[in-house]
Order: structure tokens, then sequence, then C-alpha cells
């Protein structure tokens, strides 16, 4: 890696980092500054740059990551009533466990490649689902889902004297109960991280073959290199960003349940990836922040509130604008992201990062007639703006 670039991403970083742990204030005028929702931001975020690994940097389009999402819940949940309360091992425990899960996915799915690639993994993750949700009911409590109790054993607090709550422990971190701010700033620190190994996999050799991978794998088999462990390795690291994510759900709420298991979890990371900006690195994070955004907020807007922010109108503009508007906020949020999402889909096939990129291309030519972030013209090809 030559000076400039490592400066690049040593700016990049120290960006990414400073607008990540200043998210409470500057969401404020966006009404997404309360913790719950920083903490969803930050876990999904995860989630999303994981797949983006293997869908963005590999071209594997994945339909059963909730799968992974779920192990990781439920390891990081056990891991709690049998060890301890402590947020590390869970984490720990769920990211393990996710990942071992998937070596045996990957190993089997991976003998496929383009469409028959996605139906065998959305195949695995609805069999998992529907395990979790009869089957294996003596270790997933079924559809109540599980949760923690006073009998629990948590054998790591008894024996070290963590003390005693007089009802159901929350998980912590150096005393510090992981609800709230806190656990934000917990999930915002492992969003830093995970989005660094991130930038590390896309500038290494690895993270080369992987692109190359996602170029022309045939042609790549015909030079003599094997591509399996490179993909393998891909989808092993993507199921293990899906298991953090997981166990941090499971810190931040202490409860796991078969429904963050369903299609409609898988099919909710590519859409965010996509939204964003597959291939990219911060894209995938603005994506699931995007969706989560209008989960959480438009879904809060009901008509008394569009009445509201409509008042300053004449009472028969004001109506009609009410009347246009409602089906769009509220349960009708749904229909709001597929229009944006439809938009971005015809008019920014490379999602929102794509919009950013023809921004600073147009700003850079109006100034100087050069690439802004002062790369090579080779350099922007192999490494698009993030």
């Amino acid at each position: 890696m030559d000076a400039t670039t490592l400066r690049n991403d040593l700016v990049y970083m120290a960006i990414f980092t400073v607008a990540v742990l200043t998210m409470p204030f500057w969401l404020d005028p966006f009404g997404a500054n309360y913790p719950d929702l920083l903490q969803r931001f930050a876990i999904y975020g995860i989630f999303a740059i994981g797949f983006n690994i293997l869908f963005g940097f590999t071209g594997y389009l994945s339909f059963g990551h909730a799968a992974f999402l779920g192990v990781g819940s439920y390891a990081a949940v056990w891991s709690f009533k049998l060890l301890s309360m402590n947020a590390i091992p869970a984490i720990l425990f769920g990211t393990v466990a996710a990942g071992l899960f998937s070596v045996v996915i990957g190993y089997v799915c991976l003998r496929r490649a383009g469409i028959y690639f996605a139906i065998l993994t959305l195949a695995f993750a609805q069999m998992s689902y529907n395990l979790a949700y009869s089957v294996l009911t003596p270790i997933t409590n079924g559809e109540t889902g599980l949760q923690l109790s006073l009998q629990d054993p948590r054998i790591l607090d008894r024996v070290f004297g963590a003390p005693e709550t007089g009802g159901l422990p929350f998980p912590v971190f150096l005393g510090y109960e992981l609800n709230g701010y806190p656990g934000f700033y917990f999930c915002a620190v492992l969003l830093i991280v995970a989005f660094f190994v991130s930038l590390r996999i896309s500038r290494s050799p690895f993270g080369m073959a992987l692109r190359a991978i996602k170029s022309n794998q045939t042609r790549m088999g015909y030079t003599g290199f094997s591509t399996r462990p490179y993909t393998l390795a891909s989808f092993v690291i993507s199921g293990m960003y899906a298991g953090l994510a997981g166990a941090l759900l499971a810190v931040t709420d202490p409860l796991a349940g078969a429904e963050r298991m369903q299609w409609t979890a898988s099919g909710e990371v590519v859409l965010m990836t996509i939204l964003g900006g597959a291939g990219t690195l911060v894209g995938p994070i603005i994506g699931a922040g995007v969706i989560k955004y209008f989960e959480n907020i438009f879904s809060a807007f009901h008509e008394a509130r569009l009445h509201e922010v409509f008042a300053f109108l004449p009472d028969g503009l004001e109506d009609v604008l009410v009347t246009i508007t409602r089906p769009f906020v509220g349960e009708g949020w749904h229909l709001t992201l597929g229009v944006i999402f439809m938009l971005i889909v015809i008019f920014l096939p490379g999602g929102l990062m794509e919009g950013v990129r023809r921004v600073r291309s147009a700003i850079g030519r109006s100034s100087s007639g050069h690439d802004p972030s002062g790369r090579s013209e080779e350099q922007a090809k192999l490494h698009p703006a993030e």
C-alpha cells in the first residue's frame, strides 16, 4: 500500500469514527437521537458491512444471512444464562457460533453459484427458522423466544461474586449496564472496529482476490487459481459479522426469537446493501441507517401528526396535503421506502454512494479536472469511492 492510500485511509477512518461517535448530536434534528434507534443503526450497520463482504466484494447473493443473525442471538443469550451477564463472552460466543454454522452452510451452498446459490442459502435459512420454531424448542424456546430467568445458573457470575440485582439482570461491560447511551457507545465502538476490518480486507491481496472473483470467476479458474477457499472464507467472515450483530441485538435486549431468522430479515440486509451501494465500504451502513430510520420514524407518523406538520398552511391546502401524504407514512412507510428504492435502482444503480461519486466527480472536474481524492484512474477503478 502506498503512502497516499495509507494517508487517505487514516483520514477516512478518523472521519468515520467521529461521525459514528457524534451520531446523538447530528441526528438530533432528524428526531433519531434516542438510544434504542442509535443502537439499531450501529448493529444493522455491522450486519450490512458483513453482508457486503460476501455480496459486494465477492458477488455472491445470499438470501439466508438472517440464519447467522439468529444463531448469534441464541448463542449470546445462552452465554448470559449459563456463564455471565458480561457482554464480552456473549459476543465471542455468538460470533464463533455463527462462524462455525456458516462453515457448514457455506461448504454446501458454495458448490453452486448465481441464482442456485441464492436459493440454497434461502432454503437453509428457512430450515433454520423452522427448526428454531419447532424441533429445537428445548434450545430456542420456540415461539416464546429464549429469555433470561432468575433460575439461570450464570456460573461465572456466581463464582466471582457478581452483585445481585434483585430482579432480572442486564448485560454489563466494565460495570456499566448496556442500555441507553452506554449500550449505543458499546455498539458504536464495535461498528468502528468492524468497519476498520472491512477496510483492511478491501485493501489487502485477499480483498483484491475477492473483487477478481466477482469480476470473472471462470477466467480465474482457467489460470489455475483456486477460488473455493476465498469464497468460503468470504462467506464465513460475512457469517461472523452477522453473528456479531445478532449477539449485539441480544446484548441490548436479552431476548432471542426465531423471527430474527425469517427470510424477511435476510431480504432486509440485501436492500440495505443495494440501497447504500454494494461493493463500497460506507454505503451499506448508510443503507442500514436509511431503512431503520424509515422503519422507526416514518412509521410513527399518523394523521394527527401530519396536521401538526402542515398546520402553517391554509385549512383547505392542509387537508389536501395530509390526504396525499397519509398513505406514505405510518403503516404505509414501506410504500415510501419502495418508491425510494425504485428511484435509486433506476437512476443510481450503484446506490446512494454512486450519487456521492457523481457529485464529487462534478466538483472535481469543475475545479481542477482531476479526481478530488488525488487517486490515479487505475486506483479509482480498483477502489471505488467509499
